[in-house]
């Protein structure tokens, strides 16, 4: 199964970011399989550009949250204002209305402000003053965060980082690349300037053929069977959640899509389980995600594969 405009989109995102084929890799998965985003590194690493690059590639609308410690829900949501030449409230979209949202440094604010995304990432729409909103299609929140250990960030809740499909790092670029990219110093100038290779439909009508891709039974108990070993490993206090199974065979179904086959198979399972398992599970006396990701690979490593 050869898929052109998904091969122009790899192709465009790694020759703007790169050496991090893998990262760019996982991100267009996770857009495929209709999920959200968790990227935590440390800043100026190429976190923002990655996301801005995947809009613009695909002539998605594309918008920027900084988050920080006195930002409102209503600064995201939008808010109602009177309208006096009507006579009654209008509600104007803020800027979660877009199909790629960018919530940058997400732990740098209140657990209320993040509590109001948590709608828009599983169910696609808002509700404001008994009112629901649908969010525009595809759409996709690539959220950042600071490591734990950097002063004033809020740990995201369990309930909010079940929400995030995958988890991934992108890290510090290879010598090269990074010479590459202190020569340049392009900033976002040459992103303004991209035009698109793929259009809302081509991603709308790709996300439809991943939910088609054929898992056969062997695989869906072979994924279930890494799921249930988390909720009685020693080391796991809270294994993976019903929501994160569901997550995990999108992703799956996402990964076998974008490498060009109709069908799963169990390297799939084993290649995505750290990166959409990781951030689900709480260890009982460790408790960065780094250490829950060695956690889950042990238990891949100990899980049969079907044959």
């Amino acid at each position: 199964m050869t898929n052109q405009p998904l091969k122009q989109l790899q192709a465009r995102l790694t020759s703007i970011i790169r050496g991090k084929e893998e990262a760019v890799k996982m991100a267009t998965v996770t857009f495929l399989g209709q999920g959200n985003l968790l990227i935590e590194d440390v800043p100026g690493v190429g976190k923002t550009t990655l996301a801005y690059a995947l809009a613009k590639s695909i002539d998605c609308s594309f918008q920027r949250i900084q988050f920080t410690s006195d930002l409102l829900p209503s600064d995201i949501i939008g808010v109602s204002v009177f309208n006096q030449e009507v006579r009654e409230f209008e509600f104007r979209p803020g800027p979660l209305f877009a199909n790629i949202v960018l919530a940058d440094e997400i732990n740098r604010t209140n657990p209320k402000t993040q509590s109001a995304l948590l709608e828009a990432m599983n169910e696609r729409r808002v509700t404001v003053e008994r009112r629901t909103y649908r969010l525009p299609e595809p759409f996709m929140v690539i959220a950042t965060q600071n490591p734990m250990e950097y002063q004033g960030t809020f740990p995201l809740p369990e309930s909010q980082l079940d929400r995030f499909m995958m988890h991934i790092r992108l890290g510090y670029p290879a010598p090269q690349y990074e010479r590459q990219a202190v020569l340049e110093q392009s900033g976002f100038d040459f992103l303004d300037r991209l035009e698109p290779v793929l259009t809302r439909q081509d991603m709308l009508r790709m996300q439809a053929e991943t939910e088609a891709v054929l898992t056969e039974e062997s695989i869906v108990d072979y994924l279930l069977a890494i799921v249930g070993e988390t909720r009685r490993h020693e080391m796991i206090r809270l294994g993976v959640s019903t929501r994160g199974a569901q997550f995990f065979l999108r992703a799956v179904k996402a990964l076998a899509y974008h490498e060009g086959r109709d069908y799963a198979v169990p390297d799939d399972v084993k290649d995505l389980a750290p990166l959409v398992l990781g951030h689900r599970i709480i260890l009982k006396t460790r408790k960065y995600i780094s250490d829950a990701v060695g956690v889950i690979s042990e238990i891949v490593d100990k899980i049969p594969v079907p044959v």
